[in-house]
């Protein structure tokens, strides 16, 4: 094969050789032979890296069928519809537009195949080489021609594939977050259909719970029946007593009437025969009827007399300064707080509502559910009085000022006064129409409040011995009464969140707290006054500026319920922001306190 005019045959041959490039036309093979030697042609296949054996990861494609009991013939069609649009785009062959390719000059394609492998030295070399060529008039290179179609074509092929495993990696990407997508969905559906069997479930055991409740109502509507038939005949016989009665007083009120007419003289033969047959009745053995009715108008007599006698006591205008008003000067509290468990008294059958020491001797007083109120002496704990009369069990008792007397408050409705030394019941008070809670004595000895489940307040008059005044305000029940020391105010807790200040004298609400999310159970002042204490159903304490009437800080000892709280002798630990005092002990009594109808004498109480 001979070489064109004016190059190099060696040059051009090893450049052939570097390309693979049959250069040479057909017709000049015999000259080639003649000048330079035989040369033989090799046919030379191209290898790329081919792409038949990669292993293309399979995208699984979910069959979604429409679950049992869901079917939707509007859904299926449309379903099937963009299945079938989909099919015709798959098989619509898209014929792109062809480009026409500009054919690349061989030295170009040297040097862009150079670049693009990075051989840099080489294509200095070869534009050193070439260009010195250029330079000394070898222009013949020029027209060596252009790089075959096939190399181009395997540049182009190339370039696709390139682009064709990036829109691959592109569609793999999108197909696992697509499977992503499809799981999170799937999920959530089962979570939602699980929500939703829970819902069913727990609406069909409402339906029963009230099926239940109706048959347990309709259970109930016999008994209903007859209580109301009793009812109803008690009644009757109610009416037929109060006639007797009437027609017992009236025989009675004649009976005086002719009596003072024979007193006096005025027509004694007339009522000498009128009254025969009375006078004989007099005479008469009296029956059981008849005496019960003589000695029950002797009683009410008898009182109506006292009453008559006795008059309402004054609430006290000038009231003695506080005792306990400069007590934090002094330091009582011992160094150690090392208290232990010194004896436990068993006193009641049934749960301890209430412990009260006694303001002046070693002595307390334990009020149960067994309806009776014992006074221990201390520290032996033997019991000096036991209290009978309660008939329901007892809320809370209080000791008056002197300490002589005590007051019980009871589920009977009923606040009974008693005299310590005897141990019997001096007064009653009966006026609430449901179980009394607290009770509280007045700093002068004449007066006991009372709070109820009635969501009323009774102030009581100890010498008139009838109630003076009811306090009306909270809606729930009012858990708890205390009077503030030597004054006429009152603190109530109520089951209704709130806490109100009353006063005595008149019976207004004066103010209201609030801050606590559930019941109070209890609320009472420091020694000093300037401060209360209460606590709710759900364990938490709060403590309030009595003077701001504002709160000062929440504790929260739940999840227990608090019952009770209280302040020590002293009430009193050290100095906060802002001057404030803060008690050295708050006493919280649970209901898991006084649940074995055990009292534990010692201090067996937190500190906080």
């Amino acid at each position: 094969m001979a070489a064109r005019p004016g190059v190099p045959g060696s040059a051009l041959r090893v450049l052939e050789e570097a390309l693979g490039l049959d250069l040479a036309a057909a017709g000049d093979t015999a000259e080639a032979v003649a000048a330079e030697g035989a040369f033989y042609l090799e046919q030379v296949a191209i290898t790329e890296a081919s792409e038949d054996d990669y292993e293309y990861e399979e995208i699984a494609d979910d069959n979604f069928s429409i679950p049992e009991g869901e079917e939707d013939l509007a859904k299926a069609i449309q379903m099937v519809q963009e299945q079938a649009t989909d099919t015709q785009i798959l098989e619509q062959k898209t014929v792109l537009p062809s480009k026409q390719q500009v054919p690349e000059v061989i030295e170009d394609f040297l040097c862009n195949f150079l670049i693009k492998m990075g051989m840099t030295r080489t294509l200095d070399c070869f534009q050193s080489e070439w260009y010195e060529l250029i330079q000394k008039g070898v222009t013949g290179l020029r027209d060596l021609g252009n790089v075959p179609d096939v190399y181009t074509q395997n540049m182009l092929l190339e370039n696709e594939n390139k682009n064709l495993k990036k829109d691959l990696k592109c569609y793999k990407q999108a197909a696992d977050k697509a499977r992503e997508d499809l799981l999170k969905t799937q999920k959530e559906r089962d979570f939602h259909r699980m929500h939703h069997k829970r819902i069913v479930q727990e609406k069909t055991k409402l339906i029963n719970d009230l099926k239940g409740l109706k048959l347990h109502y309709a259970s109930y509507e016999p008994t209903i029946r007859v209580l109301q038939e009793k009812h109803h005949t008690l009644l009757k016989q109610k009416m037929l007593t109060s006639l007797e009665r009437d027609r017992a007083v009236g025989q009675i009120s004649g009976l005086q009437a002719t009596l003072k007419h024979m007193e006096i003289g005025h027509n004694y033969h007339a009522s000498a025969t009128r009254v025969g047959p009375n006078s004989e009745k007099e005479n008469a053995p009296e029956g059981p009827t008849q005496k019960g009715l003589h000695e029950a108008r002797e009683k009410i007599q008898s009182k109506t007399k006292v009453k008559d006698n006795t008059k309402d006591s004054e609430f006290p205008t000038d009231m003695q300064p506080n005792p306990n008003l400069y007590l934090h000067k002094e330091n009582i509290c011992p160094a150690k707080f090392d208290y232990k468990l010194n004896s436990i008294f068993r006193l009641h059958e049934l749960p301890v509502s209430c412990v009260i020491m006694h303001p002046h001797k070693d002595i307390l007083v334990t009020c149960g559910e067994d309806r009776l109120w014992k006074v221990v002496g201390l520290p032996k704990g033997n019991v000096l009085h036991t209290g009978f009369g309660h008939t329901d069990w007892l809320s809370n008792c209080c000791f008056h000022p002197s300490g002589n007397k005590l007051a019980t408050s009871s589920g009977d409705t009923t606040v009974k006064l008693w005299d310590l030394s005897k141990g019997n019941c001096i007064l009653t008070f009966e006026g609430h129409s449901h179980a009394v809670w607290s009770c509280s004595w007045h700093s002068c000895g004449d007066f006991v409040a009372s709070s109820s489940l009635d969501t009323t307040s009774k102030i009581w008059d100890v010498n008139s011995e009838r109630c003076r005044c009811t306090l009306y305000g909270h809606t729930d029940s009012v858990n708890s009464i205390e009077f503030f020391p030597c004054s006429n105010t009152l603190l109530t807790g109520s089951a209704d969140k709130s806490l109100s200040i009353w006063d005595a004298r008149t019976g207004n609400c004066e103010q209201s707290l609030y801050g606590h999310m559930h019941s109070i159970n209890d609320a009472t002042f420091t020694p000093r006054g300037h401060m209360i204490a209460s606590c709710d159903a759900c364990g938490v304490t709060k403590l309030w500026d009595f003077r701001k009437l504002l709160p000062i800080v929440s504790i929260d000892i739940g999840p227990s319920p608090g019952n009770e709280v209280n302040f020590d002798s002293s009430g009193y630990l050290g100095y906060l922001s802002d001057r404030k005092w803060f008690p050295r002990y708050i006493l919280i009594l649970t209901r898991s306190s006084f649940s074995s109808g055990e009292w534990q004498w010692g201090y067996p109480f937190a500190r906080s």
